[in-house]
């Protein structure tokens, strides 16, 4: 699943964060010269620019290293995330906690680093990942995947084998909860550690869906 977190935008939300900034002081510096303008309506201006600039610095600051929101565009993590959730990920977990299997993660497409994706981390640095008719088997024994997934266990039929294939070094091995119809490792590689962005904590839109990512 891509995360089209506007997408659109020619440049990136930090960066428009940083122009924004910049056109707050350059206008500050222009109302405070500006003696044309009242002094008490000077102040009051200056006074709203000076707020409007700690705001800005503030968010940058939040989206670099603390939150991100990210809409979820298709359903390749049905039934977990759904089309149109919004998501709040954090970017501290694993800067103090530890990345674990099962963890639901953003992070930068391995083949275009400038898109993001969506997926449940299922194989860590080392073992030996396989999916065998559907099932994913770690370093030769099933595993238990304790999450709902949209694949009916007596429906496998969609779902191609894979590997077995030994995951390198600081890498990853990712699926999407809707095994029949996603996106992952089975057909991009694995993910490097240094591409992912945070953890996926929490669903705060829709309000029928709020509640923590599990």
């Amino acid at each position: 699943m891509r995360l089209e977190f506007l997408d659109r935008l020619p440049l990136s939300i930090p960066s428009l964060i940083l122009i924004l900034a910049g056109v707050l002081i350059l206008a500050r510096i222009f109302i405070r010269r500006a003696h044309a303008i009242p002094p008490h309506w000077r102040a009051s201006i200056v006074e709203t620019l000076d707020a409007s600039i700690v705001a800005a610095l503030l968010s940058l600051l939040i989206i670099t290293f603390v939150v991100q929101a990210f809409y979820i565009p298709s359903g390749s993590m049905e039934p977990t995330l759904q089309i149109s959730d919004r998501i709040l990920v954090s970017k501290l977990s694993y800067r103090i906690g530890m990345l674990d299997r099962g963890d639901v993660i953003v992070f930068h497409y391995p083949l275009n680093p400038g898109k993001d994706f969506v997926k449940r981390v299922v194989g860590l640095a080392a073992e030996t990942v396989e999916l065998r008719d559907g099932v994913v088997l770690i370093n030769n024994t099933p595993i238990k995947e304790l999450y709902p997934t949209a694949l009916a266990s007596s429906d496998r039929s969609c779902t191609s084998n894979y590997g077995p294939q030994k995951i390198p070094a600081d890498h990853l091995f990712v699926l999407g909860d809707n095994r029949c119809n996603s996106e992952d490792s089975r057909f991009f590689g694995f993910v490097p550690r240094e591409n992912v962005v945070g953890k996926a904590m929490f669903i705060y839109w829709p309000p029928p869906r709020l509640g923590l990512v599990r």
